[in-house]
């Protein structure tokens, strides 16, 4: 795409606001919501299902009013883009209150107080991952301003949910969340969403350093990416929205995403959805944990600041991860043991045929063509339901986006599939060749580097555990460990 190019398609949708409250139906019930969540393997907003949450109301202004005088940690960032993603282990932090964080978006930077350093036309402050059962502690009934059983899920509410505050240019880098599935209501503001498909996980770059459980990072930055140094980024599907208040994003597991504020105050709440994959995910996680934290303290005992999540706050011991990496995989045993979904004697019995078992298994939600018509089937239906209430996240580009100064501005057009025929029809072959495609990637990312000069070849501690703990090599390690304690 030409540098400066306004060409660059996203999604904006309208919420339907102009219709009276008291004659308002909700276009799914929860149970057709659950199933849509369940089953939809791509990206897509759901309108008109938040009008009546009390929460809808939760601007910056009124928490600030239901918190005051509460102190909140922000993250502090710099609204320059560089090629480089802006870690949190590269970020500073400020303790204060909403009311604090208000007078100083209003560019009242002079004004003393905990944002006193921070000039406001050249950072951004982004208070993220705020669970409910900490900021709400004494005012536990605001849990039910949070409805997410709307979506099929009784009884869930705010009590398992997370709060995001941010200003203008607020961003998390570019990762992919290990457990679960993701659900994320739009409450003030708006916000861009790049997503990229599982299968484009070799064209990300992944890394777990910084470390942080759950979360797999890309080395990319995604909206200014250094294609001389990533350049098998080029292949990448990147998927854009842009998330208004009052619609809700569903992210299906293991979607990478990158996520920047647009407006000048956004809030937004978020639930991430437990699958039949975590149990095994958990493993994976443990193990990761394990050789992060053994290979990064051996190198630097004293400094665990460079490589550790500030989110991080557990013990990382060796005694430690030990304990959580038995206890993951006790957990998974515990589980199927009285679960149906998958027998374990199929890996005693059929050890030959062991890529299929790890297809019966582990890949529960049938993520390849090839398990069974019955997938394809269900993603046809899933896709059938398309339309005005349910509006997909669609592919923007071949290539990624041009080098910009700042952040992505908005073309003004509207972009919206509205029968989704084609993603029901291609959407499975168009699966199985970009998975051929990722698998070559590895080799190719290997001969595309080929050439570098002795004086760059140098191997850190960074570079082994990126192939150590590369999501393919993690989830082989405990298919193996799995394997070997079932026998």
């Amino acid at each position: 795409m030409a540098a400066g190019s306004e060409a660059t398609t996203h999604l904006t949708l309208a919420t339907g606001a102009g219709r009276e409250e008291g004659e308002r139906v909700k276009p799914f019930m929860p149970e057709k919501a659950k199933e849509i969540i369940m089953s939809l393997q791509q990206p897509a907003i759901f309108c008109n299902m938040v009008f009546d949450w009390p929460s809808r109301h939760w601007n910056a202004k009124h928490l600030s009013e239901v918190l005051h005088g509460k102190q909140i940690r922000f993250r502090m960032g710099m609204k320059s883009i560089g090629t480089v993603p802006q870690f949190e282990t590269t970020c500073s932090y400020v303790e204060a209150t909403l009311e604090e964080f208000l007078t100083w978006n209003c560019d009242q930077s002079s004004v003393p107080g905990p944002f006193r350093d921070y000039d406001h036309s050249r950072f951004w402050a982004y208070a993220d991952y705020k669970y409910f059962v900490s900021l709400f502690e004494d005012k536990t009934d605001i849990f039910q301003d949070v409805k997410w059983s709307d979506f099929g899920f009784p009884g869930r509410n705010g009590q398992e949910s997370t709060l995001w505050i941010g200003s203008l240019g607020s961003h998390t880098p570019c990762h992919l969340d290990s457990y679960g599935c993701n659900l994320v209501f739009q409450v003030q503001g708006r916000k861009r969403w790049h997503l990229f498909p599982p299968e484009d996980t070799p064209f990300l770059y992944p890394t777990r350093i910084p470390y942080e459980e759950s979360s797999v990072f890309s080395k990319i930055n995604v909206v200014n990416p250094d294609l001389k140094q990533f350049p098998q980024f080029r292949k990448a599907q990147r998927h854009m929205v842009t998330l208004s208040p009052g619609q809700v994003l569903f992210v299906p597991r293991h979607w990478w995403h990158y996520v920047e504020s647009i407006d000048p105050v956004t809030v937004s709440i978020n639930s991430w959805i437990e699958l039949e994959e975590d149990h095994l995910a958990r493993v994976e996680e443990a193990i990761t944990r394990m050789l992060v934290c053994a290979l990064k303290t051996a190198e630097d005992p004293h400094n665990t600041r460079v490589w550790l999540n500030p989110t991080e706050v557990e013990e990382t011991s060796h005694e430690v991860n030990c304990r959580y990496l038995n206890g993951a995989v006790s957990a998974f045993f515990d589980h199927y043991r009285t679960s149906k979904v998958v027998e374990i004697q199929a890996l005693r019995t059929n050890r030959e045929h062991t890529k299929e078992e790890e297809l019966n298994v582990y890949d529960h939600r049938g993520q390849t063509c090839s398990q069974n018509l019955t997938v394809g089937a269900v993603k046809q239906e899933a896709a059938s339901t398309f339309g005005p209430d349910l509006v997909p996240v669609t592919q923007t580009s071949e290539e990624p986006p041009s080098e910009r100064g700042g952040i992505f501005e908005s073309d003004g057009k509207d972009f919206v599939d509205k029968d989704g025929e084609h993603f029901g029809r291609s959407h499975c072959a168009k699966r199985q060749q970009m998975k051929l495609h990722s698998e070559n990637a590895a080799g190719e990312q290997i001969a595309s580097n080929s050439a570098v000069a002795p004086s760059q070849t140098f191997i850190s501690t960074d570079d082994l555990l990126d192939c150590l703990v590369n999501p393919q090599v993690t989830r082989m390690v405990a298919q193996l460990l799995i394997q070997g304690k079932s026998l």
